[in-house]
């Protein structure tokens, strides 16, 4: 029978359940997951898959302590050097600096498998909580996630299948508006600046959002560039050059985050042209230290402090919970795009 968890009363995975489901004793599965080398490859592989399949992660916590959670949130982010994060973690601090429970955080690099590893190792010191930024993860990882038995938020996006609670905006709708707030200034000629990597789901779906709402307009974009690498005024100054020196007919240039936005300012700026009338710009994120730029640029709040906020106070509550918590992004025009006629 399995164990009975103490945070809500469900029922949680044991060494039992992994037993039984690779086919070996509990004794067998306690030595596999210690890492004891008296245990043939192959029975190995049968546990370790096991487990995987199930979510099952073992209990860290020694003694008189191995029913009990910690007082630790886990905070699972792909960057640290990502300016989006830091406003996050700001928001969770706002709500569990009042409280005893403390984050621990862990990053991703935006790689899937990592992911999974800090998942893991999270779960099996037993927080009282997991915050986790996005939806896509490894079905492990969606497994882990299940079998936890503590509240576990996914934040900043909600264009998916939650695990369980979800806080966040959805990226397809703020795509979406930001197109048509450019269409309904009179742009026409549409360029798109953003990462190629794939991994970064939330500004690809930006773009189709984008996409969609240009569509409603009877408008195409007339190019696009993607590049490598981090994001940041120089990359923005770089791929900006680029798209115009291939498509000089664009009046308007939509970017993947303000970073980028802030370095394709400062290059058409120094070119000599007219914003927002021989051309207009618009990131995405909002980020406060751009303000000292000769123009606010155009973009779109992705409420990060907010998300930050809503999920701590799920994890405070302490209750396991499926909400899904919609937060509104708010465009803001800035200097860079033109009036409403």
């Amino acid at each position: 029978m399995r164990g009975r968890n103490p945070f809500d009363g469900k029922p949680h995975l044991t060494l039992r359940d992994v037993a039984e489901a690779a086919g070996v004793s509990e004794m067998t599965v306690s030595r596999v997951l210690r890492n004891r080398d008296d245990v043939s490859a192959g029975t190995r592989k049968r546990v370790f898959e096991a487990a995987r399949r199930l979510g099952y992660v073992p209990n860290k916590i020694a003694g008189a302590l191995a029913s009990s959670r910690v007082n630790l949130v886990g905070v699972i982010i792909p960057s640290l050097s990502n300016m989006v994060f830091p406003d996050v973690l700001a928001g969770i601090g706002d709500i569990l600096d009042e409280t005893p429970l403390q984050p621990v955080v862990g990053t991703s690099k935006y790689d899937p498998e990592r992911e999974e590893r800090v998942i893991y190792e999270m779960l099996s010191w037993r927080p009282s909580g997991l915050i986790v930024a996005g939806l896509e993860h490894t079905e492990a990882s969606r497994a882990m996630m299940r079998a936890a038995g503590i509240p576990v938020i996914e934040v900043m996006d909600l264009d998916g299948d939650p695990v369980a609670a979800a806080v966040g905006i959805s990226h397809v709708d703020a795509g979406r508006e930001t197109a048509r707030e450019i269409a309904a200034r009179g742009y026409t000629r549409i360029g798109y600046l953003g990462a190629s990597n794939f991994a970064d789901h939330r500004a690809h779906k930006r773009l189709k959002g984008f996409e969609e709402g240009l569509a409603e307009a009877g408008l195409t974009l007339a190019d696009r560039i993607l590049y490598d690498g981090a994001s940041g005024f120089g990359t923005g100054r770089r791929i900006t050059e680029a798209l115009l020196s291939r498509t000089p007919d664009l009046d308007f240039l939509y970017y993947n985050t303000d970073m980028n936005a802030a370095g394709g300012l400062l290059y058409c700026l120094a070119k000599g042209m007219r914003i927002p009338d021989d051309i207009g710009l618009a990131g995405f994120n909002s980020f406060e230290m751009l303000e000292g730029l000769p123009m606010r640029i155009a973009t779109m709040d992705s409420r990060r402090r907010d998300i930050g906020r809503s999920a701590a106070e799920l994890v405070q509550a302490g209750e396991l919970t499926e909400e899904k918590l919609s937060l509104d992004p708010v465009f803001l025009p800035g200097d860079t795009i033109r009036a409403r006629p």
